[in-house]
């Protein structure tokens, strides 16, 4: 069975080139164009790793790992930030909320690709 991870970005080109990228190795990609709907895919299947932009409407990507992270089933699901931000600060509140990981935009299919196995289960 593929791992199943939910990708999160309000860019419809960056989810095509995203969900492209990461079928092509073999994993089931559920997609989702902002924080609030991406809420929808979480009802409790299994999901093994979550990766979400900063910057969308509806709900931020900081906002939606603080709902994530509440939620008994998906506490400890790994959960990476796909973004154009590079400060440290925004990395810090990222972390802080419970992110696992940073990838900065633009990003090279390869290193996503790395990070995501670094932290996959």
């Amino acid at each position: 069975m593929s791992k199943k991870i939910l990708f999160v970005d309000d860019s419809e080109s960056i989810r095509e080139i995203v969900s492209f990228t990461l079928q092509n190795e073999g994993y089931d990609v559920l997609i989702s164009d902002n924080g609030k709907n991406a809420l929808n895919h979480l009802d409790g299947q299994s999901i093994n790793l979550i990766i979400t932009d900063l910057h969308m409407p509806e709900m931020n990507g900081i906002e939606l790992i603080r709902e994530i992270r509440k939620m008994p089933d998906y506490q400890r699901t790994p959960i990476l930030f796909l973004t154009t931000e590079s400060q440290t600060e925004k990395k810090m509140e990222a972390k802080d909320a419970g992110a696992t990981g940073w990838i900065v935009k633009p990003f090279v299919p390869a290193k996503l690709l790395a990070a995501i196995n670094k932290v996959i289960r």
